[in-house]
């Protein structure tokens, strides 16, 4: 507000000054206000423009959506706040969870639920869910919920490092589908839960990841539904129970696969015709140890009998260790550690330490020098899943041919071997493969010099 004297003065050139008093305070207000705008007009360009700025308007509502995905679109992700009204499979009373009720339609309920859900379009071929678990009861064997925990923090490491959701159950969805049969319920379940993902990872809890950098080759396996470790020869002419294994095992979240689950299952305890089955298997296949129906042969039954129904659907990996005998391996981990850091000796931007988040850009970095080490068994590159089969660390029981401190001293070897993979980005490692209490700070540049390592 302009005072009176201040405007009687701008009326009439001809009144020069009637009070010098009043014209002084007239004066010093006009500069206090210029001065004043003059700072806000500062301040205003320091917020907008500097960043890191402390001032964040309060938003409320829709707002707050509009910020959520604009976190996604620069690459933070889904939008994990955003779930519509829009009717879906979820808001149908009919569809069951349950191993028993079979799922139809599978795969227009699911690309109806992404088509409501965009945010989870982009990367959705190549996401993936793995799926693992455990007994509910505490372990018999001592060191046995120690080392399932140490299996666990494997796999929660391994899916961290390549931004893989995990789920851990620990429960029978299903009463009567026990021991190996336990993981088709969860693995169904999982594939509902989990819409936005293409695929579900099955990891026995007795399987570690030794390979904490190696991605799963899925472009290999786009006309595939099913993913196990095996080899033809050894289904169709040998008529091996061991011809592969489904301690592992990766699969498309589709109709193809609901219905495989459905037939595989019922060659399990839920069926009435269960011994049965344990009989046609064990005729079957001579070298099967015992008589009871299991997952593993089952699947290979199907496999041996509906070739053609079959067959086309299912990849037998054979190239790498998608899982690997542990016999056969863990002997060869300090080889293979002394083969690594030998290139990185030579390669300084394989010892540059880096964020955990950009790990894999490393991982690439070291193919071109990997061309060499081979892959599978007499390889010495990393194995990427060593499979404990044989060693149940929870009960303690083992095969007969290996004693439990060979099973109990591999476990420990393996996932210190995985965990110096992943500790190296935190500036440590295990010196020692066999003591897991050991451990050293890695210094600068490690391991470009000579050390006890």
């Amino acid at each position: 507000m302009v005072s009176p004297e201040l405007s009687h003065s701008q009326s009439s050139s001809m009144v020069k000054s009637k009070n010098r008093t009043s014209w002084s305070l007239t004066d010093g207000f006009l500069y206090l206000c210029g001065a004043f705008l003059a700072l806000l007009l500062v301040w205003c360009f320091w917020s907008f423009f500097i960043p890191g700025s402390d001032f964040e308007p309060e938003v409320t509502g829709s707002s707050k959506l509009k910020d959520s995905q604009s976190c996604a679109d620069s690459g933070m992700g889904v939008d994990l706040g955003y779930d519509p009204k829009a009717t879906t499979f979820y808001d149908d009373p009919e569809m069951s969870y349950s191993i028993e009720k079979p799922v139809k339609g599978w795969d227009e309920k699911r690309k109806e639920w992404l088509k409501h859900h965009p945010s989870f379009a982009a990367g959705a071929s190549e996401r993936i869910v793995l799926v693992t678990g455990s007994q509910l009861k505490p372990c018999k064997n001592p060191i046995g919920d120690h080392l399932l925990l140490r299996f666990f923090k494997n796999k929660v490491d391994y899916c961290r490092i390549h931004g893989y959701d995990i789920f851990y159950n620990n429960l029978l969805l299903h009463p009567k589908m026990h021991t190996y049969w336990a993981k088709l319920p969860v693995v169904k379940a999982a594939m509902l839960a989990h819409p936005e993902a293409e695929w579900i990872w099955w990891v026995d809890s007795d399987a570690a990841f030794t390979d904490m950098e190696f991605k799963l080759p899925l472009e290999r396996y786009k006309n595939h539904d099913l993913v196990v470790h095996g080899w033809p020869r050894m289904i169709y002419q040998d008529k091996s129970w061991t011809s592969l294994n489904a301690g592992v095992f990766l699969i498309r979240n589709c109709q193809w696969s609901m219905d495989l689950i459905n037939v595989w299952a019922n060659m399990g305890p839920m069926s009435p015709e269960y011994e049965k089955w344990g009989q046609i298997q064990k005729s079957t296949f001579k070298d099967k140890l015992f008589p009871e129906s299991d997952d593993q042969a089952a699947l290979i039954y199907l496999l041996y009998k509906h070739r053609d129904k079959y067959y086309d659907h299912i990849y037998l990996e054979g190239e790498f260790y998608f899982e690997g005998y542990w016999v056969e391996i863990v002997g060869g981990y300090d080889n293979i550690t002394e083969r690594y850091l030998e290139i990185e000796r030579g390669v300084p931007k394989l010892r540059r330490r880096h964020a955990e988040k950009v790990s894999e850009q490393y991982a690439a970095f070291r193919e071109e020098y990997l061309k060499e080490a081979g892959n599978g068994r007499g390889s010495w590159r990393r194995p990427f899943i060593t499979h404990f089969t044989g060693c149940q660390p929870c009960s303690g029981d083992h095969n007969q041919i290996y004693d439990g401190k060979s099973c109990w001293g591999g476990m420990i070897k393996a996932l210190n071997f995985a965990d110096n993979q992943v500790l190296r980005k935190y500036g440590f490692v295990h010196p020692d493969l066999r003591n897991s209490a050991s451990v050293s700070e890695a210094p600068f540049d490690y391991p470009a010099e000579e050390g006890p390592w």
